[in-house]
């Protein structure tokens, strides 16, 4: 909206074309998300309270989270809101890429506040079933969406990280990676969501991650040097990318150790399928999976558990997601959180790395 505005203000004083500048609007989207958030954070755990919105323990966490019992829960709407309202706000509207990002966040968040006020009223979310089936209805509409829209065959070339010859048009192909991807990021970030601040600190190294991927595929200079894909119009998913920073920041203020409001599955469902509808937009899914190595690990160990109990009827880990058997093991909460924070900052490392070294 005020990248349009600055086009009028910019016949008032050319000082105003500044907010033309996609770096500065990185910047504002990520202060405003932030501000937003902080902000809005106090009224919003008030609200919750008074409504009685509130986390009820269930049998499948270590007894130690019976303490956590009355905190209050769709915490995830405050971050919702905050990147919206600055993505809104400081991205180009015109752009397509910006439309398919915002549409992502909102529709995976709506599933999210169906469960999450489901368990809040009747004690018990949407079965694994039916959600699994509004997830990948909504995954596989956003991939077909995706896939129409593509303008350029590098829209739906396959790219691996490191290796620098490796091109493979996909075609239809391109539909099946895309729903994997946002599908399984989706799930795999509510997975992790078990912790104090544990998921929303990776998310946000992520999201800034792919900020800086998003800028460089959408810059025709810097693509070529970097012998990256150059994707028109991907560097305003940067702006996007920023506000998930900002709003995520702003909403760890509230839901570091000891949380104040939990995220639920409004926020996790959300910017799991957001972060997996960058990637697929940036033509990265691979360096996601490497950036996403904690959400994978989480995703993985529940696999293997619920397999292995199913086969041979015993149980790799203590509990799962793997977080849970840290704690069962006698670790404190926040020594589990942090220690995976340092992990997921080295995976993102790694994954940046992958900008030159190919």
């Amino acid at each position: 909206m005020l990248y349009w505005l600055s086009d009028v203000l910019v016949q008032v004083d050319v000082g105003f074309g500044v907010f033309r500048y996609l770096t500065l609007r990185i910047i504002m989207s990520m202060l405003t998300a932030l501000l937003l958030s902080l902000f809005c954070g106090p009224l919003l755990i008030r609200w919750l309270e008074r409504y009685q919105v509130m986390h009820a323990y269930s049998g499948d966490r270590p007894t130690a989270h019976e303490r956590k019992d009355g905190t209050p829960t769709m915490g995830g709407v405050l971050i919702l809101l905050s990147i919206l309202a600055a993505t809104l706000s400081w991205a180009d509207l015109g752009n397509r890429f910006v439309w398919v990002a915002i549409a992502v966040t909102v529709v995976f968040g709506a599933v999210g506040c169906m469960d999450d006020r489901l368990k809040v009223i009747r004690g018990r979310g949407l079965c694994a079933h039916s959600k699994f089936i509004w997830l990948s209805m909504a995954s596989l509409g956003f991939a077909v969406w995706l896939f129409t829209i593509a303008a350029t065959p590098v829209e739906t070339t396959l790219i691996l990280p490191f290796i620098k010859e490796f091109n493979l048009q996909m075609g239809i192909g391109y539909i099946v990676l895309a729903y994997l991807v946002i599908v399984g990021s989706s799930n795999a970030v509510n997975l992790t969501d078990g912790l104090d601040g544990l998921a929303i600190m990776p998310t946000v190294l992520i999201a800034a991650a792919f900020a800086v991927f998003a800028y460089v595929a959408g810059h025709a200079t810097f693509s070529e040097y970097l012998n990256m894909p150059f994707v028109p119009g991907a560097g305003e998913l940067a702006v996007f990318c920023g506000a998930i920073v900002g709003g995520g920041v702003g909403f760890l203020w509230f839901n570091t150790y000891p949380a104040q409001v939990f995220m639920g599955d409004v926020g996790a469902l959300a910017l799991g399928a957001a972060l997996g509808a960058v990637a697929v937009m940036v033509r990265q899914e691979f360096v996601l999976f490497i950036m996403g190595g904690l959400f994978v690990a989480e995703a993985v160990s529940v696999i293997v558990q619920v397999g292995s109990f199913k086969f041979t009827g015993r149980r790799v880990l203590l509990m799962a997601p793997f977080h849970h058997h840290f704690e069962k093991q006698g670790w404190a909460e926040p020594k589990i959180v942090v220690r995976l924070w340092i992990v997921s900052m080295i995976l993102v490392l790694i994954g940046l790395a992958s900008l030159k070294i190919r």
